[in-house]
C-alpha cells in the first residue's frame, strides 16, 4: 500500500446538498422551502412559535436562580494535593498559588482564583496563596505545619464597574473646570 492510495470509506465525507441547482437535483426551485410565507424567506425568527398557542419553552416551569455577580472558583481538595505531592507533580513544601495549582493540572477554570476545600488528608507542609478557603481546609494545612493566606480578588464584572466609575468621575471633574 502506498501514501497516494489512502481513501476514505465509501460515504465517510458526504458532500453538502447544493439548493436551487434546478429540477433535477430534487432541490431546485424553491430549495425546499415551499411556497411563499414568512419561512421561505431569509431571516425567519419564529423557531420555538407554535401558532400563537402558548409555547412549550413557556409552558414548563423555571426552577432555580441564576446568580450573575457569583464568583467563579476552581475547587481544589486537599487530598489531591496530597496526591499531586505522592505522584511528583508538587513539591512537598512548596508554595502554592493559582498558577502552580494549573500547571499541576489541580485547578481548572477559575476565572476569580482558587478556593481550597478540606477534603481528604494533607501530610505534607505546604504554603498557599488562594482567593478562599473553608474553614475544614485552612485547619488542616495548619495541623500539618503550612499556612494559607486569603487573597482578596477582584471580579471582572467589578473591574468593569471600578474603571466606568473613574471614567465617570474624570468626565465630571472636567466639565466643572470649564464652568469655573
Amino acid at each position: 500500500m502506498k501514501l497516494n492510495d489512502l481513501r476514505d470509506n465509501q460515504g465517510a465525507r458526504k458532500s453538502r446538498m447544493r439548493v436551487g441547482r434546478g429540477i433535477g437535483s430534487g432541490k431546485g426551485k424553491t430549495s425546499g422551502r415551499g411556497i411563499k410565507g414568512q419561512t421561505s424567506r431569509e431571516g425567519v425568527s419564529i423557531a420555538g412559535f407554535e401558532g400563537g398557542q402558548m409555547p412549550l419553552h413557556m409552558r414548563l416551569p423555571k426552577r432555580g436562580f441564576n446568580n450573575i455577580f457569583a464568583k467563579d472558583y476552581a475547587e481544589v481538595n486537599l487530598g489531591a494535593i496530597q496526591k499531586a505531592i505522592d505522584a511528583g507533580k508538587i513539591e512537598a513544601g512548596a508554595s502554592l498559588d493559582h498558577d502552580a495549582l494549573k500547571a499541576a493540572g489541580l485547578a481548572r477554570g477559575g476565572k476569580d482564583g482558587v478556593r481550597l476545600l478540606g477534603k481528604g488528608e494533607l501530610s505534607s507542609k505546604l504554603t498557599f496563596t488562594v482567593a478562599g478557603a473553608s474553614k475544614g481546609a485552612i485547619e488542616a494545612v495548619e495541623k500539618a505545619g503550612g499556612s494559607v493566606s486569603v487573597i482578596e480578588v477582584v471580579a471582572a464584572a467589578d473591574k468593569a464597574a471600578a474603571k466606568k466609575g473613574t471614567k465617570y468621575a474624570e468626565r465630571k471633574a472636567h466639565k466643572a473646570s470649564f464652568k469655573a
